[in-house]
């Protein structure tokens, strides 16, 4: 296989040898000047429309302030029967209690992952028009396969803060080079007669809590 792909990459330098470099980098070569948000909307009706679009992505939608939160997390653990949850190691402490913690550990095998009940996370981004979530990798969020692999997967979105209109605006708010995973709904899957299947490449069950710091 290397020796191929030399052989492949050589034509290509050689076909490339007189062809002189381009004046202007690819990234401003690229005009920007697209739309980057649909229509005019307050803070509070951005927030509306994400969770209208992660309930039409069969997310289940939960609202509160920050001072519920606790208890609003510690009622979606019990009433999933969730015993174990797993925690990125930058989730604020006082967030969950009562449950029994799994650290976010880099030598957990997919199945001490598998084994887990729930996984409680924070988000990078919120994306409103398309009802996306976008995780990072940061502290709060932890390695990407805590979130690909336990069935049930909590996300915590602070609103308004977190939340934008658009892709293009939330890719502002993105760092290219962090491990990005762009989650629109659970997992879900269908063959070509339209038959679908949740859980085949990610959680089974998303839930969102929006969460008013006002």
């Amino acid at each position: 296989m290397r020796g191929s792909r030399d052989l492949i990459l050589g034509r290509v330098r050689r076909a490339l040898a007189d062809v002189p470099p381009d004046s202007t980098p690819y990234e401003q070569a690229v005009p920007r000047d697209y739309q980057e948000r649909h229509g005019e909307r307050t803070p509070a009706e951005t927030v509306d429309l994400l969770a209208e679009n992660l309930a039409d992505y069969r997310a289940i939608v939960h609202r509160t302030d920050a001072g519920e939160l606790p208890s609003v997390l510690a009622g979606l653990l019990a009433a999933r029967g969730a015993r174990t949850v797993l925690v990125p190691a930058g989730l604020p402490s006082h967030w969950l209690t009562g449950v029994e913690q799994v650290t976010d550990r880099a030598d957990s095998t997919p199945y001490e992952l598998d084994r887990v009940d729930s996984v409680v996370t924070g988000c990078a981004v919120a994306i409103a028009e398309t009802g996306t979530l976008v995780l990072d990798g940061s502290p709060d969020q932890g390695r990407r396969r805590i979130t690909l692999v336990p069935d049930h997967h909590i996300c915590v979105v602070r609103v308004p803060d977190q939340v934008v209109d658009s892709v293009p605006q939330a890719l502002r708010r993105l760092t290219a080079t962090r491990p990005l995973t762009w989650i629109s709904g659970p997992s879900a899957t269908s063959d070509i007669e339209l038959d679908r299947v949740e859980g085949v490449h990610g959680p089974r069950t998303l839930e969102v809590v929006l969460v008013s710091e006002a």
